[in-house]
């Protein structure tokens, strides 16, 4: 009956970060894209939502770094980084950095995360609260501009303030079950001021079930999402990740209902060092010379208590 009584609790917060949406969508959007990085779904669920830092112990430290195929010139180059842990008891923290660059414009994101894990249950259940301030800096590469350097809108654009957001999201926690929502960008909820790009995330929401088993089939998790993308129609995400061998081998897929899938191949070496191949295949309804994307992710878990 507890149990049940913390998943009611969760989704009465779930539903006041849902009933932002509509004023969500006209203000805000933090400098995610429109295909978020594929190891946000399952190696690394910080990206997606500051509660997720520190959930567990020891420290993690995740790379990433995705290239669209093609050979087109000026095609996105996206890295991705973060470090997160537990620092006190019931206390998590970390930084994500995130660099964008396509043509033109290099996007930059640095943030700083706070979280806290609050144990509700005797077997393990736990909400969780995370809050991230993040400062954003996008720029114009002179370097790959072809026209007239003395474009006063050149100089106009790079003279933009830095913008500062802050994102907040929340997780439950018990036994296989895992449900989380996020809303990247709540200050501009409230300031009105539209600072970002299409393809932003306006909201994130997420449920899985993980089912341990014993032989080779070592885990399954399948996984439901939902999220608001501004400028484009919600995303309806599902897929599943399977773990072989003790979790040595993993391979992962994802559905996107923008008529897109994310597959992977994962590696976890010594229980502490996973690389994860992935491919995103292009968007539906986007022409252009792109072939989708390659990412390839790597984290280090140190310090991990067993």
């Amino acid at each position: 009956m507890k149990e049940l009584i913390y998943i009611r609790f969760f989704f009465v917060l779930l539903l006041a970060v849902l009933s932002n949406q509509a004023m969500a969508q006209r203000f805000g959007e933090a400098p995610a894209l429109l295909q978020p990085s594929g190891t946000q779904w399952f190696q690394n669920q910080y990206l997606a939502n500051p509660a997720m830092a520190g959930i567990d112990t020891g420290l993690h430290v995740n790379a990433a770094y995705r290239s669209q195929l093609g050979g087109m010139e000026g095609a996105p180059k996206t890295a991705f980084f973060t470090a997160d842990g537990a620092i006190l008891n019931r206390v998590g923290a970390g930084i994500n950095v995130f660099n964008d660059r396509a043509g033109l414009i290099n996007r930059t994101r640095v943030g700083l995360t706070y979280a806290y894990h609050l144990p509700v249950g005797a077997r393990g259940q736990r909400l969780h609260f995370g809050l991230s301030a993040a400062v954003n800096v996008q720029r114009l590469n002179y370097a790959h501009v072809d026209g007239d350097m003395e474009d006063p809108s050149l100089s106009a654009f790079n003279r933009r303030d830095d913008y500062f957001e802050i994102e907040y999201g929340m997780a439950y926690t018990g036994g296989p079950w895992t449900f989380q929502a996020s809303l990247p960008n709540i200050r501009t909820v409230f300031s009105g001021k539209e600072l970002g790009v299409n393809g932003g995330t306006i909201f994130f929401t997420a449920a899985s079930y993980r089912f341990d088993l014993d032989g080779a089939i070592h885990r399954i998790e399948p996984k439901v999402a939902y999220r608001g993308v501004k400028g484009y129609d919600n995303i309806i995400d599902a897929g599943v990740q399977v773990s072989f061998l003790d979790d040595v081998v993993s391979v992962m897929g994802m559905y996107h209902s923008s008529k897109s899938v994310t597959c992977g191949l994962g590696l976890n070496i010594m229980k502490t060092v996973r690389i994860q191949a992935l491919y995103n295949t292009q968007t539906g309804g986007v022409q252009n010379n792109m072939d989708g994307a390659f990412e390839v992710g790597a984290t280090v878990n140190l310090f991990r208590q067993k």
